[in-house]
């Protein structure tokens, strides 16, 4: 009778929600919810916002600021996680990403909004840090898998409810309680989850980690900044945008393994890939609500419904990747997820060229196209992380795993930046800028498949 006893005891704690994780399952679900809501919500409300402060100007750098900055938060939080433990570093964080959004929502000019969306992003990408550590150090090992599926989950809710709760928000009093209001919402979560944190040992013998990583960070987060203040203007600006572009290549090569920039064979290129389907991707979804509100007058809401279905339908397509498993191996993954990506923002490439030339082409279609463009996301993204893991030893797991959400941000950020100048040359010339954004994304989308192709390929094999 006493095993019987014990046994249920042991089997009723293996669950997230047991009494010993409740807190913090709920505290960690919610803090990547309020993430997920933050970044839906801006992109249906960012052309509200540039209009509201006159700065479209700023409107591919407000994206980009978060993607750059993130990447500092990321190498800054581990760093002192692994030296002090997870208290300090979550505290910093919610207050920083709680920061920006109250700088964000009380700015006055969109300078000092981008300025909120630097800051915002520290603290977001420091969050997500500290969350993944603190799963390492509450959860058993056969209740971490489960914790991660519940971050994919918190994504999904945001996708539904997020853009048109914003879009409703800032309809009936105004854009800027869009920010003031997640606020509220992160010191919920943060009073959850920063009691967990607190009851975790200090490490003992930390190892050190070079700063020097921290450095790099830094450096390519300001050049990918920099790049787009500077690249939209002419002259002497185009040489210094050439200086900020060699400044992120400097700054990127120490952060990934050697030969990704180049697309070496096997993990180099599967965190080129990685990095190109977030470059191509993020960089289409950053005008989606921008072009559907433009050329096709919808309302953000309207719009934010492009939103909603990518989100549902990038889950589903996560969670049919992961079913197939070993049946579709990660090369042919990465490849069938990389052509999708391409399809569809070729089609949306396509479909606003034809609309700038006077062609009658229904709101339905871009969003279709957008939609199919996260079914090859879904499909493609999460098995990066399982390919990388599979090219990995205990030598460097902690190096690759960090260097894949770097050129995941940096690409993104990157792709932002670039075309920001794109939008800003193309509007000069007299030109309808969005068909050239959109042939950036699929001139990216292209070398992503490239990269996915040699992902597949083993260090060291032949030419073919």
């Amino acid at each position: 009778m006493s095993t019987e006893t014990t046994a249920g005891t042991d089997r009723s704690s293996e669950r997230l929600l047991a009494p010993a994780y409740a807190a913090t399952t709920i505290g960690l679900f919610s803090l990547i919810a309020f993430a997920a809501f933050e970044s839906m919500a801006v992109t249906t409300i960012m052309p509200t916002v540039a209009r509201a402060l006159d700065g479209f100007d700023y409107y591919a750098l407000s994206f980009a600021a978060p993607f750059a900055s993130g990447v500092v938060g990321m190498v800054a939080a581990g760093m002192w996680a692994d030296r002090r433990g997870p208290l300090r570093p979550l505290l910093v964080s919610l207050v920083t990403f709680s920061l920006g959004l109250l700088v964000c929502g009380t700015a006055p000019a969109m300078e000092v909004f981008v300025l909120g969306r630097i800051v915002q992003g520290l603290g977001s990408g420091a969050m997500v840090v500290v969350a993944y550590v603190l799963v390492g150090l509450v959860y058993p090992a056969r209740l971490q898998p489960a914790v991660f599926a519940s971050f994919a989950a918190a994504w999904v809710l945001p996708a539904l409810f997020g853009p048109g709760v914003a879009a409703f928000v800032a309809h009936a009093v105004g854009w800027r309680w869009v920010f003031l209001g997640i606020v509220v919402l992160v010191a919920v979560a943060a009073a959850l989850v920063t009691g967990t944190a607190r009851r975790q040992p200090v490490p003992e013998d930390p190892a050190k980690a070079p700063l020097a990583r921290l450095g790099w960070a830094v450096l390519a987060a300001v050049a990918v900044l920099a790049l787009e203040l500077v690249g939209s203007g002419t002259g002497p600006m185009l040489v210094a945008a050439a200086g900020a572009f060699v400044l992120v290549v400097v700054g990127l090569r120490p952060l990934l393994p050697p030969g990704t920039l180049r697309g070496g064979r096997g993990l180099p290129s599967v965190i080129a890939t990685r990095g190109l389907l977030a470059a191509s991707f993020f960089c289409a979804e950053a005008y989606i609500v921008y072009v559907l509100q433009e050329r096709w007058d919808l309302t953000p809401g309207q719009a934010g419904i492009a939103l909603t279905c990518v989100g549902v339908v990038w889950a589903a397509s996560s969670q049919a990747s992961s079913r197939l498993g070993e049946r579709v191996s990660h090369g042919a993954a990465l490849r069938f997820g990389t052509s999708v990506v391409l399809v569809g923002v070729g089609a949306i490439a396509l479909l606003v060229w034809l609309r700038a030339g006077g062609t009658a082409v229904p709101a339905a279609a871009p969003v279709a196209a957008y939609v199919l463009a996260s079914v090859g996301m879904g499909f493609a993204y999460p098995r990066t992380g399982v390919a990388m893991l599979a090219d990995t030893t205990d030598e460097d797991r902690g190096f690759n795993s960090s260097a894949l959400p770097v050129a995941d941000s940096l690409g993104a950020a990157l792709a932002l930046s670039v075309s920001g100048i794109a939008y800003a040359t193309a509007e000069r010339a007299g030109q309808d800028p969005f068909p050239v954004v959109y042939a950036l994304a699929v001139a990216i989308g292209v070398l992503g498949i490239l990269a996915a192709i040699r992902a597949a390929q083993p260090a060291g094999s032949p030419v073919a």
